[in-house]
């Protein structure tokens, strides 16, 4: 044979290894599931692509002799038909490409000519072609899946085989690639994947169809919840659910989402007597394609733990509120004077008592809030109230706190009535604890101050201090359920860490906003508003009403 005949049939043996090593691949990788199984179609596919060509070139020796029927040239021909294939020179330049290539690329012959083969990779498998180019200078050839970028952006998965080529003197002079398409394979697979995964799931999974509204998947929790072994859900709709299992509120909501044009949706239903949070997603929305995956997650047992737990915590404090109301009107009393003189030492002793009973009862106090909140029992009592003097009426809660750290209090906008429509007691409650927060972080001696403005027909409440302020990088939790600030010192200063996220529901709840700006060493300044009429339905509230904020 001729040294061109020799190289063609070169080539050729290693388009046919390429062809017959995917094909292997793709057949059985699909029949074969799990990690140790998957190892059998990538090491026959190894094989097939390492010895075809060797194969091919003894046989086409052992018959030179014989007129082919084919020549290798139109078999080279042939398999470029059905294969992507580049060559590349030792520069990593493509010097060869052909239609298929082109094809799946999108780019032209002279757009890729001349231009480094990386060009075709993604980003992240640069990496990967320069191990490639690494084993070709070692004569050494690769075979494995490599994704192509497109002309448009878009990555096709190609199966690869990518063998070295030398000149007659055995110097590397480049290499040539064989591709073969599989990512529509790849997608199969994947996909089977995901429905395996789907059905082992503990929570319900449906997939339904969104033009016709019937049930296209359900996995095996959801199938046991009906009772079903097979494949009984086949061409049921959500109508057909609704009417005959309870799942009404399921058929709403899909029927709200596609009304709406929203792609998620989270609602609470029962079916029996399990209680569901069902999570609504729309896919592939406005095509052939569109469904909705439906999940189910069971929270009835976690319902009834949450429900005993706030039972409990709701009991506990309620016991304990009681008696100690007792003793701190006794130790009041006392300190008073009502049942006589006091030493100094013993009435010393008797203040600190009574300012731990007022923690003990503001704590309690805290945590039967917490569980209205979580429960959604949080009512408000709405009607005219002087803002100014609920000030007051919060500055005189927080005296003793004030004298004992010498703390200087300045009041702005409050010489005057504010009149607001919203629920003093609560309003007194926010201001009682911003200012017992701006008096425990404050440096002896410093100055806290308050102010009361009238901006767009509402009120502005500031409470500005002096203190060690909150670092940046506590500033995301500051209103998050037991908070804890790096620089907090709450063994010391006491609290729950209830506090604020209590404020921001409070004044959320009554129509308003809570915000702060703080720097770390030099002070937080809080600041809430609240409108001067609450509205509800679209008109003013005139009257003395209870809102429930769920």
């Amino acid at each position: 044979m001729s040294q061109t005949e020799t190289m063609q049939n070169k080539v050729a043996g290693y388009l046919t290894g390429a062809v017959l090593a995917t094909a292997w691949y793709g057949s059985t990788a699909a029949l074969l599931t799990g990690l140790p199984a998957q190892t059998v179609p990538l090491a026959g596919a190894i094989v097939i692509s390492a010895l075809t060509p060797a194969f091919f070139l003894r046989r086409r020796q052992k018959f030179a002799g014989q007129q082919p029927i084919v020549s290798p040239a139109q078999q080279l021909r042939l398999l470029k038909t059905h294969t992507m294939v580049n060559l590349v020179d030792t520069n990593n330049l493509l010097i060869e490409v052909n239609d298929l290539l082109l094809d799946a690329t999108g780019y032209s012959r002279e757009e890729l000519i001349g231009k480094p083969v990386s060009m075709l990779y993604a980003d992240a498998s640069a990496p990967l072609a320069d191990e490639i180019r690494d084993l070709l200078r070692q004569g050494k050839g690769w075979q494995g899946q490599t994704p192509l970028r497109s002309r448009d952006g878009t990555t096709c998965i190609t199966q690869t085989t990518i063998m070295p080529l030398f000149d007659e003197n055995g110097a590397w002079i480049g290499s040539i690639s064989a591709r073969t398409d599989i990512t529509k394979t790849t997608q199969l697979l994947a996909e089977r994947d995901t429905a395996l995964t789907l059905h082992e799931l503990r929570d319900d999974i449906w997939i339904v169809d969104e033009a016709s509204e019937t049930i296209d998947y359900m996995n095996r929790a959801a199938k046991r919840r009906f009772g079903w072994s097979d494949d009984s859900y086949a061409g049921k709709t959500l109508a057909q659910m609704a009417e005959n299992h309870e799942c009404s509120a399921i058929y709403e909501a899909c029927l709200s989402l596609k009304k709406s044009g929203d792609s998620f949706r989270r609602v609470n239903i029962a079916i029996g007597e399990r209680t569901f949070e069902i999570s609504i997603n729309w896919l592939h929305r406005g095509t052939l394609r569109s469904r909705f995956l439906i999940m189910l997650n069971d929270l009835t047992d976690r319902v009834a733990q949450e429900q005993q737990q706030a039972d409990f915590i709701s009991m506990v404090s309620h016991e304990l509120r009681s008696p100690l109301t007792s003793i701190k009107g006794s130790m009041g009393l006392l300190l008073s004077k009502a049942a006589g003189e006091l030493t100094p030492k013993a009435e010393g002793l008797l203040e600190i008592a009574h300012r731990n009973a007022d923690r003990l009862v503001l704590i309690i106090n805290d945590i039967l809030d917490m569980e209205k909140i979580s429960s959604g029992h949080m009512d408000f009592e709405i009607k005219e109230a002087d803002l100014s003097e609920m000030v007051r009426e919060a500055l005189r809660a927080n005296a003793t706190a004030h004298q004992r750290f010498g703390l200087n209090i300045k009041c702005s906008g409050i010489d005057t009535p504010n009149m607001v429509e919203t629920d003093a007691n609560r309003i007194i409650q926010v201001l009682t604890n911003l200012m017992s927060n701006a008096a425990k972080f404050s440096k002896p001696g410093g100055t806290v101050e308050i102010t009361v403005n009238k901006v767009n027909g509402g009120l502005v409440v500031s409470v500005r201090d002096e203190g060690v302020g909150i670092s940046v990088s506590d500033q995301h939790k500051i209103f998050q359920r037991f908070a804890d600030m790096s620089n907090s010192d709450r063994a010391a200063k006491g609290g729950t860490g209830l506090g604020l996220s209590i404020c921001k529901v409070i004044v959320e709840g009554l129509g308003g906003t809570i915000d702060f700006e703080s720097r770390e060493g030099y002070g937080s300044t809080f600041t809430f508003t609240l409108p001067g009429k609450l509205r509800h339905g679209g008109t003013d509230i005139d009257a003395p009403i209870l809102r429930n904020v769920g």
